[in-house]
């Protein structure tokens, strides 16, 4: 009997899909093996589309025949370069401004213990959250000489953090979210593209971490945002990563999720912030 392919969202055109329901499932699992990220089934149309330019690299047709080479175990990257595909790595300068605002805030209350400040940006995808906030903390150092903290910012897809340790952004990427002023004084063009400063990249410390499996940085912080990426894991899942996320903050330190994401019966180690609306805290 022959599998049935997933059907996909219509759109103006009638191309069929291009990957059987064993693929999906195969690609699925893979994922959710190597990172924890989950893909609704109703949402599996975005693989057709994410893997398209590994198709064309290999000279493929289908995500049939992706999956066989896979399965097969001539190439052994292939799996690593499937799973960098098909994480979501949406993000832009700035996302969600008001955020911004609330790190400076709570670093700001914390800096009367006279030590340099920490944050760990977990998720960090190509790098434009930690080198925003490298940039708001760089610019309040030159107008009050109070020190950058330490940012570290981590991901688990090689391909990304290899990304952001370049500082390389399209210019639609550079537009997401950056004023004019700031992309003057923090990058340089590069043909059509923009590089970030050497003085703004070593700010950060990019490093590979794979919140499911590996340990959290070493140290305590005081922030550690991680935003929009529990979204994509499962119940079970998301119970091995709060107490690494609760285990690295130190007391009082604040815990940053996305909007649309809460701790609210997820977990007991967190409680709201009663000083930073939206943020929480390690549970007394």
């Amino acid at each position: 009997m022959s599998v049935q392919p997933v059907p996909r969202p219509s759109t103006t055109t009638s191309t069929m899909p291009i990957a059987s329901a064993s693929s999906i499932a195969v690609l699925t699992a893979l994922l959710e093996a190597r990172t924890g990220q989950q893909i609704a089934a109703y949402r599996s149309w975005r693989m057709d589309t994410a893997l398209k330019p590994l198709l064309r690299e290999r000279n493929l047709e289908t995500l049939d025949q992706l999956v066989s080479d896979m399965l097969k175990g001539n190439d052994r990257v292939i799996g690593d370069r499937i799973v960098d595909a098909l994480l979501n790595q949406e993000t832009s300068f700035y996302r969600d401004a008001p955020v911004f605002d609330t790190v400076v805030a709570a670093v700001e209350q914390a800096e009367a213990e006279k030590r340099r400040m920490r944050i760990w940006c977990a998720g960090c995808s190509t790098g434009q959250e930690p080198l925003s906030l490298a940039m708001l903390f760089a610019e309040r150092q030159e107008a009050t000489g109070k020190p950058v903290p330490e940012i570290v910012a981590t991901d688990v897809s090689d391909a990304a953090i290899a990304r952001a340790r370049t500082g390389r952004y399209t210019q639609f990427e550079i537009q997401r979210g950056l004023p004019i002023r700031r992309m003057m004084r923090w990058f340089d063009g590069a043909g059509s593209d923009w590089m970030a400063k050497p003085d703004l990249l070593k700010l950060v410390a990019f490093r590979r971490v794979n919140l499911v499996a590996d340990q959290a940085p070493p140290g305590r912080f005081d922030v550690v945002l991680c935003r929009n990426v529990l979204l994509y894991l499962s119940t079970e899942t998301k119970g091995r990563v709060f107490p690494r996320i609760a285990g690295a903050l130190n007391p009082g330190g604040l815990f940053v999720m996305g909007a649309g994401e809460t701790v609210i019966g997820q977990t007991r180690l967190f409680e709201p912030s009663k000083r930073h609306r939206g943020c929480y805290e390690v549970a007394a």
